[in-house]
């Protein structure tokens, strides 16, 4: 990957292409996370909704332990997307170039430690529930905040619901009928490069999950290393110029 394609991709600059790029990146490897996560603890782990729906079922149902563990879970995402929000106005502050790039190498770090001892980790039971579901709920969070952060909330690459509404709503302008408007009013017009966009995200989450179901069926929690590299890859150029910054600057 070309070091000025990187840096322009997690850097604090942002411009329009380089948000819509780093989202597709950022979804495919969402996809396969949230894929190769389920055949791992049979839970997805990004969707807090359905997350928040279980747990109101459960409590119904008298099944404390499992509105325990989908609270567990809930709190894990929070959690992450704090830690997230902390980094990005850290960095914000000191004016460094790994503003964003930061809880990406963070979440890089992690998706390695699932990967290395995630058969491990699950039989260690944490807040309620095991630590790979605390651990995987943390980093979608972290991940779902930094993009939401650096796009204005305009792209999201951990769930899909929004995504698709968009998409619905884009098609409803592209289908609507402007002959039968009223006389001075503007005509509905579909944004279709947002619609490419839409559908794009779309396209690469669902990429990465299935390659990340086949990456677990096939070598099991290790596919988490090439998704942890592709994020290095992505988070890693920000982060070595403020450190070469940094040892430049003479000391007083």
């Amino acid at each position: 990957m070309p070091i000025d394609y990187a840096r322009r991709l997690t850097s604090r600059d942002r411009t329009a292409e380089s948000n819509r790029h780093l989202g597709f990146v950022l979804a495919f490897v969402a996809g396969a996370t949230n894929a190769g996560a389920f055949l791992a603890v049979k839970q997805y782990t990004s969707h807090m909704t359905g997350i928040v729906s279980s747990m109101a079922d459960n409590l119904v149902l008298g099944d404390l332990g499992l509105v325990l563990a989908g609270l567990g879970g809930l709190l894990s995402f929070l959690a992450g997307a704090a830690a997230s929000a902390v980094m990005v106005n850290y960095s914000r502050r000191r004016q460094l170039h790994s503003e964003y790039a930061l809880p990406l190498l963070l979440e890089a770090g992690l998706l390695l430690c699932f990967g290395i001892l995630g058969a491990r980790l699950s039989a260690i039971e944490g807040l309620f529930i095991p630590v790979t579901v605390m651990l995987l709920c943390f980093m979608m969070g972290l991940q779902n905040a930094v993009i939401s952060k650096l796009s204005n909330a305009e792209i999201r690459t951990t769930h899909l619901t929004g995504v698709v509404t968009d998409i619905g709503i884009e098609l409803g302008k592209f289908a609507y009928w402007n002959r039968s408007s009223p006389p001075g009013q503007p005509e509905v017009r579909a944004n279709r490069a947002r619609l490419r966009v839409l559908v794009t995200l779309v396209a690469s989450f669902f990429a990465g999950g299935v390659s990340g179901a086949l990456g677990f069926k096939t070598v099991g929690y290790s596919l988490t290393i090439p998704l942890a590299l592709m994020l290095v890859m992505l988070a890693g150029v920000p982060a070595i110029d403020d450190f070469i910054r940094l040892a430049r600057k003479p000391r007083s």
